[in-house]
């Protein structure tokens, strides 16, 4: 199907034209046009091919992130980000819609028409969801260079039902694909590490430390180190990565042992 946009019309062949509301302009050739319905509205997603060099920046902030449920993020300069919880928090209204909906007859209008509220509550949740995690993305690659994510598991994770609804609503997944492409976009750098053991090993001497999730506090009984256990986790996850790619005169091991340091000229978020 042939289309394009003018004056604020999307000309689709066959169809004719169709007021838009364009949310911003367009860059490059548009190569494709996608367009889907969201219950009661329509989008219409256009694929842009952008001539743009990418230019890798030189590494001078970097910063390891430990997501977690209690705290959204942890990077390994201390600072964290909370949950919005925004499933928790419409908790109460979704279960109201959901009720109404039970009692309706089935197959009548009245059930087709609590059915789009139902889905409409989901659709807030789901935006507003969206709206933080790029939010969010766009700081992390404004502060820093490189960001060092934990290459988790997700999809195996939600299978533990006390913890699906919190990794849901925390949208982990979503935050790290944001961030990934905005860095790549901006010339900076998002690297996955393995995530075994960072929690359970001292990030200042490098000892096992074994403890529960119930333990929040990381209390090395080898060199002393005491911190938050999301903030030890960060500094394991950044001290694992091993890429020097856009660094000027720094071998791995001594950016390694400069990374600490690096993290506190970070931007604050």
């Amino acid at each position: 199907m042939g289309f394009s946009i003018e004056d604020g019309k999307l000309n689709l062949s066959k169809i004719g034209n169709i007021k838009i509301i364009q949310h911003r302009e367009i860059e490059g050739h548009i190569k494709t046009c996608t367009i889907r319905k969201d219950i009661d509205q329509w989008y219409v997603s256009l694929s842009c091919e952008i001539e743009k060099p990418i230019i890798p920046v030189e590494i001078k902030t970097e910063t390891g992130i430990d997501v977690g449920i209690s705290s959204l993020i942890t990077m390994s300069n201390g600072r964290q980000i909370e949950p919005p919880e925004y499933l928790r928090k419409k908790e109460g209204k979704l279960t109201q819609e959901q009720k109404r909906l039970s009692r309706k007859k089935k197959d009548s209008n009245n059930r087709n028409d609590q059915r789009t509220i139902v889905a409409k509550v989901h659709r807030k949740i789901r935006n507003q969801r969206t709206d933080f995690a790029h939010k969010t993305s766009r700081k992390l690659v404004d502060s820093f260079d490189r960001i060092v994510f934990e290459d988790l598991q997700i999809k195996n994770m939600m299978q533990n039902h006390h913890l699906a609804k919190s990794i849901s609503d925390a949208g982990w997944n979503q935050l790290m694909i944001l961030t990934k492409y905005k860095a790549e976009y901006a010339g900076k750098f998002v690297e996955f590490v393995n995530a075994r053991n960072t929690s359970q090993n001292c990030s200042g001497c490098g000892n096992s430390v074994p403890k529960d999730l119930s333990v929040r506090v990381h209390s090395c009984p080898f060199c002393g180190l005491e911190l938050d256990r999301d903030h030890n986790a960060a500094i394991n996850i950044l001290n694992r990565s091993i890429s020097t790619v856009g660094t000027t005169g720094i071998n791995a091991r001594q950016g390694l042992l400069n990374r600490e340091s690096m993290q506190r000229d970070a931007q604050a978020l």
